[in-house]
């Protein structure tokens, strides 16, 4: 076990040596400086242009003050539902610009938060939140024995529950 640990302390050395190499030769853009963009690793693969927040807490507190819609995506590394899914919702170029006017989340563990699950801690799923904090369970899938769930083929069905999102957000606020 002793040697797993090692090689994977060594791994995490290389990327990170990586990361500041690739860092380090763009320094004199000016848009760095202007945003500052957080490890991609933050996005799994979700969409490694997008800004994602880390934590549950700091995605509540940024689409309170942000007054933007928290999006939550539920999943998990080893499940093949949730990787076909990232794999289409990282390809997927309306939906990865949308995605721009969203706090953006995603988890690969479940909060204490049971609003988060309101009828179950299944992968994937995704939800809304709107910036008073409410999570938008009028907004689900096409299955009724998940309402938060979606296939690859519920790409544009996803597609348009964001757009949804965004628009009750104009008319509520």
């Amino acid at each position: 076990a002793m040697e797993r640990s090692y090689a994977s302390l060594f791994l995490l050395l290389i990327v990170i040596s990586c990361a500041l190499a690739k860092d380090a030769g763009k320094k004199d853009s000016k848009d760095t400086a202007a945003k500052p963009k957080l490890p991609q690793t933050l996005s799994r693969g979700w969409g490694d242009q997008l800004i994602w927040t880390q934590t549950y807490e700091e995605a509540l507190f940024r689409a309170k003050h942000s007054q933007k819609p928290l999006m939550i995506i539920h999943h998990l590394e080893d499940c093949p539902h949730s990787q076909a899914l990232k794999k289409v919702f990282a390809e997927h170029k309306d939906i990865q610009k949308l995605a721009e006017k969203f706090i953006l989340l995603n988890l690969v563990y479940e909060t204490t938060d049971k609003n988060l699950a309101p009828d179950g801690q299944y992968v994937p799923r995704i939800l809304f939140i709107d910036p008073s904090l409410t999570v938008r369970a009028d907004i689900t899938g096409r299955y009724s024995n998940r309402l938060y769930a979606y296939e690859p083929s519920d790409i544009s069905l996803l597609y348009s529950n964001m757009q949804k999102a965004l628009k009750l957000l104009k008319t509520e606020l």
